[in-house]
């Protein structure tokens, strides 16, 4: 029964969110946001709900005279405030319902989502508590029905026996204290919610909990609209003597009240405590064989390995694991995290078919965002690697020599090192290598170099790589590349190593690069501009001065060749009067200055622990989307103590 209500409701949101995709677009689809805006709503009702407060008067004689003022001061200002807090009440009740009707339908609340699923009930409980509690503190008419049948309700409860009722029996007998306690509660439940909130999303892997900014600013604006067209009013000043005989309710919160009125009490509390009940072991009604089955995935290029539970989707267990994998909506609407599936069976779960049409499912392609492993799977996903290197397994040791060394300034050198004849090392634009010294210390170098082109004949000749290393004080392998090295001498290294690779969308890209940072970005480009990547791509590389800027000629010969690609240098030591014509100060803050919203966009920062440590924070500030930032820290390894 469970199975058949979930199919006619898992095919009702997926003709809706067809509709909506067509409407908004699969980036925007509100649908695809529920979990979302409920957060962003929770911060408008905390920022509304603190400004509310500064002007509440928290005595049974205050309160109500205090909304009034709050309702006709500020030129409106204060009643548009008081109806953006109500209306944000009920949008976030209605959108947390739909949200968890949208998981049930699509079956997303057993194994280990059973844990989301059930503190998004007492999630759920706590929205009506806070909120049938914020209507009794403006103490109208309504404040008045609202308390006397709670009251009423949870005096049925044994241990009680009338005594809260007792206090709203005449007007004397609600103290300020009393009425301080039910501000205090409003406050407190509140903050109980939002550690459930919390608590609520660490089971689900990368989890996001702000919507895109479009979304947002809408969703905002719907708000503000809608409390100017309909502002919310007091209904008259309570009054314990008599009893509230026509009231405007608000059916979102307070759906239940009309029933503890007029209905046995009894009766109310057997449909509340087996509503709940049931919510709680929904996940457990039906139960599914195999439920403990683990399956393990490979996810090429790398390999990286990574395990999936029972009815866990390949996008999830492979985030869990540690690995960057594209994706955006998770509901398979947008197509961003296609895959190609290269052994084992999958079952694609539920998805656009315009995203995903038959002629892609025969090619043995699916969404990692649905499919989930049906037994062991092997899977492609364009440049993912792991986030650790050790989730990619140990990574293989290298000999090689040196072949060529250049000295482009009196602390820069490049180094090219060649590999045995027939030996091919495959690795990814903007990886790194670790040099491993005598001792089995090692010093991380990024690839210089593009990688060969696939299906390129392997010449008889080893593979070269090209390295840019920067002399650091007293440091031991760059002090040895300056002082001892010459052609010839033998270096070990192991590698490829590093997630630092660029990824396939249709972002435009921003490159931030800071001193030797360059190295890898100078992989990935000539790795792009050789693949024919069309996207507009602008590089910002931030240096101390101009003599720490080097290979200009390549970097010209990129803009002259490439119509697509722009190149801003930035110095950030020179003195006032120094001739320098170009951008000066932080190169993250010259990027930052160009292009303020980074909404839309992607970027890729490598350089000191310093500059993206600086940088990263800025850039989520201005819109940039956590999953579209990637960026390499890299840190001069200190010097060994004196003896």
């Amino acid at each position: 029964m469970v199975a058949i209500v979930q199919r006619g409701l898992r095919a009702g949101f997926m003709a809706v969110e067809a509709l909506f995709n067509r409407a908004f677009g699969d980036r925007m689809n509100p649908l695809y946001h529920l979990g979302q805006i409920c957060f962003y709503l929770f911060w408008i009702l905390g920022a509304t709900g603190l400004i509310l407060y500064a002007f509440f008067n928290t005595s049974v004689t205050g309160a109500y005279e205090s909304v009034e003022a709050i309702s006709h001061g500020g030129w409106g200002s204060g009643n548009v405030l008081r109806s953006v807090h109500r209306y944000a009440s009920d949008a976030m009740v209605l959108l947390m319902l739909l949200h968890m009707l949208r998981n049930f339908a699509f079956d997303r609340l057993r194994g280990f989502r059973a844990f989301s699923w059930v503190t998004g009930v007492m999630l759920l409980w706590l929205v009506y508590v806070v909120g049938a509690n914020g209507f009794m503190l403006p103490w109208d008419r309504l404040a008045q029905y609202v308390t006397q049948t709670s009251f009423e309700w949870l005096d049925w409860l044994p241990g009680f026996g009338g005594r809260l009722i007792r206090n709203f029996i005449l007007p004397e007998h609600v103290s300020d204290r009393l009425f301080s306690l039910l501000v205090f509660v409003h406050i407190g439940v509140s903050l109980v919610l939002l550690l459930l909130m919390w608590v609520h999303v660490q089971r689900v892997p990368k989890a996001t909990t702000q919507p895109p900014r479009p979304l947002a600013t809408a969703m905002m604006g719907m708000l503000v609209a809608l409390a100017i067209i309909a502002p919310v009013a007091s209904q008259g000043m309570a009054d314990l003597r008599t009893e509230p005989t026509t009231l405007s309710l608000d059916w979102f919160l307070l759906t239940i009240f009309p029933l503890i009125r007029n209905g046995p009490l009894s009766t109310v509390w057997a449909i509340v405590v087996g509503a709940s009940v049931f919510l709680y072991v929904l996940p457990w009604l039906t139960l599914r064989r195999g439920g403990k089955v683990v399956n393990q995935l490979t996810i090429h290029p790398g390999p990286a390995r990574a395990s999936a539970r029972a009815g866990e989707t390949l996008l999830d267990a492979g985030l869990r694991a540690g690995l960057t994998l594209p994706f955006d909506c998770r509901s398979g609407g947008c197509g961003v995290c296609l895959c190609t599936v290269l052994a084992g069976r999958v079952d694609p779960g539920p998805y656009q078919e315009a995203t995903l049409t038959a002629a892609m499912r025969a090619r043995g392609q699916a969404l990692m965002c649905c499919a989930v492993a049906q037994e062991d799977v092997e899977f492609e996903v364009e440049g993912v690697i792991s986030l650790t290197d050790a989730s990619a397994g140990a990574p293989r040791r290298w000999q090689a020599s040196v072949q060529r060394m250049e000295r482009l300034s009196d602390d820069l050198m490049r180094l090219f090192v060649a590999l045995p004849a027939g030996e091919h090392i495959e690795f990814i634009a903007g990886q790194y290598i670790n040099i491993i010294l005598d001792d089995g210390a090692k010093r991380a170098f990024s690839f210089a170099n593009a990688p060969r082109p696939p299906g390129e004949p392997r010449p008889s000749a080893g593979d070269v790589i090209e390295l840019h290393i920067r002399r650091i004080p007293d440091g031991r392998f760059t002090g040895h590349v300056f002082t001892a090295m010459k052609v010839g001498d033998r270096l070990d290294f192991e590698g490829p190593l590093g997630n630092f690779v660029l990824r396939d969308s249709a972002r435009p890209i921003l490159m931030l690069a800071g001193a030797t940072g360059f190295a890898p970005i100078k992989s990935i480009l000539e790795d792009a501009f050789r693949r024919g990547v069309g996207r507009p791509i602008e590089l910002y590389w931030g240096v101390r001065g101009a003599g720490d800027l080097y290979l200009q000629d390549l970097v010209a010969r990129w803009q002259a060749e490439h119509a697509n690609f722009r190149y801003v240098p930035v110095l950030s030591d020179l003195p006032a009067d120094d001739p320098w014509p170009g951008r000066r100060g932080f190169v993250h803050e010259a990027l930052l200055a160009d292009h303020p919203d980074l909404t839309g966009y992607e970027v890729y920062a490598c350089g000191s622990t310093r500059m993206v440590e600086a940088a990263v924070p800025d850039f989520l500030a201005h819109g940039l989307g956590e999953q579209f930032c990637f960026s390499d820290a890299f840190q001069p390894t200190a010097p060994p103590p004196p003896t």
